[in-house]
């Protein structure tokens, strides 16, 4: 029987040879095989759509791409991997000299054996990308240079999964799904939203989750444009990227610095014991960025493992499944379900009886306790429960005031108002 992780690897292998871009069918065909596993709502934004501060750009889709010695000979050749091409080229066909081709080369040469990762998505530009190995072994003479490719005017794709709640305020989980062969960055992501979307139809989760699957930048915007009118049912939110490495857990904080998820992932991670790093939020990065505008202002924070750009793989062929473990992407789900389960429980309740201490006792709630290993401990949180339900304090407040685990002081908390004796 596979593990949740292999289930993961599995897919981000399955999805690592696809050419993706902003636009084109590279993201189509990835949503489509996402679209097998959860069920996905796909939206078409035509070229020239207006959005916010920005338009939707004309759509790329590329065939076919090589440079090819006096032989015949592919010398590079994007049938062996999406990154050979510098993403958005424009179509070329010709032939060139090594000195003027090497004008249109982009190398590594500090890992001479690894293919960068390059894009031009707003100026016209074409070009490759190679190991700085194989440039090195070109002898001068003339190339055949061809990049079958096609920039029209067609659509952005991106795509929405919901899994609805008991109420309609929405915790929104944002991939990106726009980078070509790169497993971490962001193919990882993507599998363990996907894996999360999944456990959370097993059972109505309070909060509606929607899971947003989008070109960076241009995707988050043009979501942000079609939902500024409703934007409001979003009360919290997470960006996964670079989910699948083997370094410490990374959570940088909304640009509020203070919204519930920020809490909620700072207590789960302290509290597990995992290595981890909690960064300030900064307007570079992700999606997160974008969420967090000010016009905006959502509570949206951004969950990896070792940021971007914080590993020599980052944007290179190195970042392949073999840089990605199982073991880490099932971390990370875990993380995620473990946050998740506090923001769904994390609640404001108000006593009942607040004139002195009820009696618990003949409510049944201290024979409940009986069997089980924690009775101290769950009586505790009871009891603190009690004190702090005066409509300004959550649980999540309660946990850490009391130094008791979350999911104690939820359970006291369901007892309690189970007895009557408190209530949302």
């Amino acid at each position: 029987m596979t593990t949740p992780g292999e289930e993961m690897h599995a897919l981000v292998e399955r999805l690592y040879p696809l050419c993706r871009s902003i636009t084109g069918d590279g993201v189509r065909a990835t949503l489509d095989i996402v679209g097998e596993y959860i069920p996905l709502q796909v939206h078409e934004v035509p070229t020239g759509t207006r959005v916010l501060d920005w338009t939707v750009p004309q759509e790329w889709n590329i065939r076919d791409a090589y440079v090819a010695d006096a032989s015949g000979r592919r010398v590079v050749d994007f049938a062996a991997s999406s990154l050979h091409v510098l993403g958005y080229s424009v179509p070329v066909a010709a032939t060139l000299p090594l000195s003027e081709l090497r004008g249109h080369l982009h190398t590594l040469p500090e890992h001479p054996s690894w293919v960068p990762y390059r894009t031009s998505y707003y100026t016209p530009e074409w070009g490759f990308c190679l190991a700085q190995e194989t440039l090195d072994a070109l002898p001068d003479g003339d190339y055949e240079v061809r990049i079958d490719s096609t920039l029209a005017d067609g659509h952005l794709t991106y795509a929405e999964h919901v899994v609805p709640g008991e109420v309609a305020d929405e915790v929104i989980v944002s991939c990106h799904v726009c980078h070509p062969s790169l497993a971490n960055d962001n193919l990882a992501g993507v599998a363990v939203a996907v894996h999360l979307a999944r456990e959370l139809a097993e059972r109505t989760p309070y909060h509606t989750y929607r899971f947003v699957f989008a070109p960076g930048t241009i995707g988050a915007i043009t979501w942000l444009a079609r939902n500024a009118e409703r934007i409001d049912r979003v009360k919290h939110g997470l960006v996964l990227a670079c989910a699948g490495d083997r370094g410490r857990l990374t959570y940088k904080r909304s640009r509020r610095g203070d919204a519930e998820i920020d809490r909620v992932m700072r207590y789960v991670l302290e509290t597990s014991g995992r290595p981890h790093h909690i960064k300030e939020f900064t307007p570079y990065g992700y999606d997160e960025r974008q969420y967090c505008s000010p016009g905006f202002d959502l509570g949206v924070g951004s969950l990896s493992r070792t940021p971007y750009a914080g590993y020599p793989e980052y944007h290179t062929s190195a970042d392949n499944p073999d840089f990605v473990s199982p073991e880490a992407m099932e971390d990370t789900l875990a993380v995620c379900r473990e946050a998740f389960a506090v923001l769904d429980r994390d609640r404001r309740y108000l006593n009942l009886s607040p004139y002195g201490e009820p009696q618990l006792g003949r409510r049944g709630l201290y024979d409940s306790l009986g069997g089980r290993s924690d009775a101290k401990r769950a009586q505790m949180a009871m009891l603190w429960v009690l004190s702090l339900s005066d409509g300004e304090h959550g649980l999540l407040d309660v946990a850490e005031r009391a130094g008791l685990p979350f999911d104690t002081v939820a359970d006291a908390a369901d007892a309690l108002r189970a007895a009557g004796l408190i209530k949302a």
